[in-house]
């Protein structure tokens, strides 16, 4: 079974950067539908970026865009996410999902019930 485990995350002054990486032992990049998504004590896990297995198309949460870039490297085999231009409100504990390539339509993407693996998250502390 695949495990994902992320890195990157830390603390940051606003208007800062950060970059999330993600990477999956035991499982490639490329065989996975895989996203991020950041939770808030208290409120829902909230879709933050995916890749599509096959590669050809991103998807972003309003919060993220215009300021994240979620990217796959094969050759390093990771998710990588890098947030620009970062805000108190992105403060939250940020987890990397994949999800086995069956049949998605792009509203799967959006969905935390529509992915069947999940890292242990990293905490993301914006300062203002």
């Amino acid at each position: 079974q695949v495990q994902l485990v992320e890195s990157g995350g830390g603390l940051v002054q606003a208007g800062g950067s950060l970059r999330l990486s993600c990477a999956p032992s035991g499982g490639s990049v490329s065989s996975y539908a895989m996203g991020w998504f950041r939770q808030v004590p208290g409120k829902q896990r909230e879709f933050v970026a995916a890749f599509s297995w096959l590669g050809g198309r991103q998807f972003y949460g309003d919060s993220a865009k215009g300021r994240f870039t979620i990217s796959r490297d094969d050759a390093k085999n990771t998710l990588d996410l890098q947030m620009n231009n970062l805000k108190p409100e992105d403060t939250a504990v940020y987890y990397c999902a994949a999800a086995l390539p069956r049949n998605r339509t792009p509203a799967d993407y959006y969905s935390a019930l529509k992915y069947d693996h999940w890292g242990q998250g990293t905490q993301v502390t914006v300062s203002s």
